[in-house]
């Protein structure tokens, strides 16, 4: 072994505390500091004789006087120098006192060189100069130093600097430009610590992963029976569900080395660079093949190529995808390299990336559900103080639409508030401020309503409230306020029932539900205000939805327009003719009507239980279900997300108590949805 291998493994000395370790590496800026100076003090000390320039009459009354003995005329500089005797110090008014011996030289540029010897030629005739003459050519390597090398080790110098400042410390650089910036990941490494335990819910896609692992691990139990693993897996998926996170178990899991690398990091300002990184990126993957290469946010390279390439020019993205198929699927060999790669927007993917045999499996992230979503939160409180009124199937039912990313904001943002008021362990109302502070946005107490605006709001939000309490398919209500966060003026609090397959009732229920602002403004205070913009924002986009995607018209039943490919095939603005558009239009504000004054009906039925949660909204500002249960009466549908999580429950308990070696004596009874027996 090379000897600056060989460390000394003896540990080092602790120091006192409080004191700094001594730091005894050179700085090399010293050096460029001395070298600067020398070159500064060069330019003026030449030699080292004391010289004084004086005008060049000075000069001819000098020699004039008899008092020059020796003079140097450099003749490419027009400049002569001369050595005069001590006796004539005092006509040069010095202030500078000459030591004995020391000789006094003055200098002067003179007119020409011709006409001065011509001149020095008849003061020797004269016999007033009787010196030596002597002529130099006068170079200074000096100068030459400065003025030539000098500037050409400067930009050498600022080109070596830029150079390892492009290359970030890591070496690359200007040459190394086109080299792929993947980093590696394999079994020694420490950087990596998820593991699939940490990957919550995402049952399927997790599967489907370890399949993956499994096979780079034993590769014989699939080859012997002819099978050839995917060379391609695709993590589809919205925001924050986990597909990252999915791709790091995949390396803490894997015994094998994995390369990470964004779809941006491709992508350069330098023609031909990303190409290059593509095909470095293959070959280091070849070398250490059986290998994982990971490209995360792949849609930054392979988004779909365009008819019209810029006129004709080269186009950088287009020449990397080129590359990136190629490489992927083309006729040399990849054998042992799997291809992960994660996207939220799998529709503007070139569909030659999506093909079998590049991509052959697509693994869909979806977000959580209410099951997914309570395996979630267990996962993010393991490391958190929580109170015994923290219950997790609440918080699961209170979290619909939240991804894995959005439980974990939730689950700090709780950590945060409890902290802020002081507490030793994070209690339920923590989580439920921190929901709402996310969904809702923070409480602005200090926003100054005056008492008209604030019955107008508690009024509004209580037509909510009554309406989707009478209703079978609303959502259930949570809570009510009339606190402003964010925006809005008011907010109801629901929990949303996670169906795969929605009616036309539920639709209609829900709009009816969300109609009840505007028509309790109208019904108790005969006007209307902008307080419900959002609402009938969401009214009209789901009756147009209803009319022109689902079929749940009359004129248009059974008709969608929808384009789930989003490609626009025929290349129409919209597939339908001027007169469909008018039935569209005059179907779906029939429905919102009908619904509208579906709305008005249940307010006036139920006018007192209205006028009274209005009225304690007033009061408290804040009003949980039990208030209104205790006005309006319990509700007589149980809510899906109940009966999901009862169902769940009892499936738990049967496997703890076949794991126990109980045998049950009949098959468990489970909730059965009521719209599958229909």
């Amino acid at each position: 072994m090379s000897s600056r291998f060989q460390k000394d493994k003896t540990p080092p000395t602790p120091l006192p505390p409080g004191k700094k370790p001594f730091n005894n590496r050179f700085n090399f800026y010293w050096i460029y500091f001395i070298i600067g100076i020398f070159l500064i003090g060069s330019m003026f000390f030449e030699n080292g004789v004391a010289s004084k320039e004086v005008p060049y009459s000075k000069l001819e009354e000098m020699l004039l006087e008899g008092c020059v003995k020796e003079i140097v005329i450099t003749s490419n500089k027009n400049k002569a120098e001369a050595t005069l005797d001590h006796k004539c110090a005092s006509m040069l008014d010095s202030k500078k006192e000459l030591k004995e011996g020391e000789p006094l030289v003055i200098y002067s540029i003179i007119p020409s060189v011709d006409e001065f010897a011509q001149q020095l030629a008849e003061y020797k005739k004269e016999g007033k100069y009787s010196g030596i003459t002597t002529y130099k050519d006068g170079k200074n390597y000096l100068e030459l130093f400065l003025y030539s090398v000098f500037p050409i080790l400067i930009l050498v110098f600022f080109f070596v600097y830029m150079n390892r400042k492009m290359s970030g410390g890591a070496g690359g650089g200007v040459f190394n430009v086109g080299k792929s910036k993947a980093q590696v990941f394999d079994k020694n490494s420490t950087n990596v610590k998820v593991t699939f335990k940490d990957v919550a819910g995402l049952s399927g896609a997790k599967q489907e992963v370890e399949e993956i692992v499994d096979f780079l691990r034993k590769p014989d139990k699939y080859t012997e029976l002819g099978g050839k693993i995917p060379k391609g897996a695709l993590l589809v998926g919205p925001p924050g569900t986990g597909k990252t996170l999915l791709a790091k178990a995949v390396a803490g899991e894997a015994d094998v080395p994995f390369f990470s690398m964004s779809g941006s990091d491709f992508v350069e300002m330098f023609v031909g660079v990303g190409a290059s990184r593509v095909r470095d990126l293959f070959r280091q993957a070849k070398e250490k093949a059986p290998c994982i290469v990971f490209i995360d946010e792949i849609d930054a390279v392979g988004r779909a190529r365009s008819k019209n390439n810029n006129m004709g020019g080269n186009d950088e993205r287009e020449n990397t995808l080129n590359q990136l198929l190629t490489e992927m699927d083309g006729f040399g060999s990849n054998s042992g390299v799997i291809i992960l790669a994660a996207t939220n927007r799998a529709d503007i993917l070139d569909k030659a990336l999506l093909r079998a045999g590049r991509f052959d499996r697509q693994i869909h992230v979806e977000l959580p559900d209410v099951h997914e979503r309570k395996a979630i939160f267990k996962v993010h409180m393991r490391s958190l103080k929580l109170d015994e009124t923290v219950d997790l199937d609440f918080l699961a039912r209170q979290t619909p639409g939240f991804s894995g990313a959005d439980i974990a904001n939730v689950c700090n943002e709780a950590a945060l508030i409890a902290a802020r008021h002081n507490a030793k362990a994070i209690a339920a109302q923590d989580f439920l401020d921190a929901v709402d502070r996310i969904v809702g946005g923070l409480e602005k107490k200090t926003k100054i309503v005056t008492a008209e605006e604030k019955k107008s709001i508690a009024y509004h939000e209580a037509g909510h409230a009554t309406i989707s309490w009478k209703l079978q398919y609303a959502n259930p209500l949570v809570k009510v306020t009339i606190v402003p966060r964010g925006e809005a003026l008011g907010a109801a609090w629901y929990l949303p029932e996670e169906r795969q397959l929605i009616t036309r009732e539920h639709i209609l229920d829900e709009m009816c539900a969300i109609l009840g602002g505007r028509a309790a403004e109208e019904l108790f205070f005969g006007t209307a205000s902008t307080g419900a913009l959002n609402d009938l924002e969401r009214v009209t986009k789901q009756a147009y939805a209803m009319v022109a995607y689902y079929g749940m018209s009359k004129e248009l039943s059974n008709l969608s327009f929808y384009d789930s490919t989003g490609n626009s095939g025929y290349g129409f603005t919209k597939p339908y003719s001027d007169e469909t558009a008018n039935k569209i239009d005059a179907e779906a504000k029939a429905i919102i009507a009908e619904q509208y004054e579906r709305a008005k009906k249940i307010l006036m039925e139920n006018r007192e239980g209205h006028n009274q949660i209005a009225e304690l909204l007033i009061v408290k500002e804040v009003i949980f279900s039990e208030d209104v249960k205790s006005i309006l009466g319990e509700r007589p549908w149980k809510s899906r997300t109940e009966e999901l999580l009862e169902a769940s429950v009892s499936i738990e308990s049967e496997h703890e108590r076949i794991e126990n070696g109980i045998t049950p004596q009949e098959d468990p009874v489970l909730p059965i949805d009521e719209e599958e027996n229909n």
